[in-house]
């Protein structure tokens, strides 16, 4: 029972860091950069710790547009893991939200695990409502990356950092093995604890189509 509520409050966590980012005023990620994504990734809470080199660990979740257009699948658990070469000392914890632009760095969501970087193509985000006008040489990246940091927004490279799916988080969530493939093809009913992040992700992709 213990491990189902601590993922029911990492999914709660998550759903707050999409709506401090999104409602950052000018210092945020722009609203249409979601609406245009195919999947969205939320790590609340990422640590890292930097000591001549860096490691990453956190745990989150994904959730992908379904096929048909219309609403988001059931969120998918996802761990993030792996480091990159550092010089500064010191440690930190850090929100992190990845938006995967394209159907190509969607699948490569889909496998079991890939390296961010190395099979997935990433750059830090740009911030602000004005900020689209930046993004046309991003737009060839397949994911981009943000962090929240003691309340501070920006873009944050997770180069070398690798995605996994998160048994064991999905097994209390959905209360069977179940593989992350199957969650974000839509079909699996999203839990009770998903409710907040789902209307936050609809109400992004409404106000687009207005």
């Amino acid at each position: 029972m213990m491990a189902k509520e601590d993922a029911d409050q990492r999914l709660n966590a998550a759903a707050e860091v999409l709506s401090d980012m999104m409602n950052a005023s000018d210092k945020g990620i722009p609203q249409d950069l979601i609406s245009r994504s195919q999947c969205v990734v939320i790590v609340p809470g990422l640590k890292k710790g930097a000591f001549i080199v860096g490691a990453k660990y956190g745990k989150g979740f994904v959730t992908c547009r379904k096929t048909s257009g219309m609403g988001w699948s059931a969120p998918a658990a996802i761990k993030v893991e792996g480091g990159s070469v550092g010089f500064q000392i010191g440690g930190s914890e850090q929100d992190v939200i990845l938006l995967v632009m394209n159907k190509s760095g969607m699948n490569k969501l889909l496998k079991d695990q890939f390296t961010l970087g190395g099979e997935g193509t990433i750059a830090a985000g740009p911030l602000g409502r004005d900020a689209t006008a930046q993004t046309d040489a991003m737009m060839r990246a397949e994911m981009l990356s943000y962090s929240r940091s003691r309340g501070v927004f920006a873009g944050i490279s997770l180069q070398g950092a690798t995605l996994r799916q998160d048994d064991d988080a999905d097994q209390e969530l959905y209360g069977k093995k179940i593989a992350n493939r199957d969650i974000l093809a839509g079909e699996v009913a999203a839990p009770a604890s998903a409710a907040k992040l789902e209307a936050l992700l609809t109400k992004t992709s409404m106000s687009k189509s207005r």
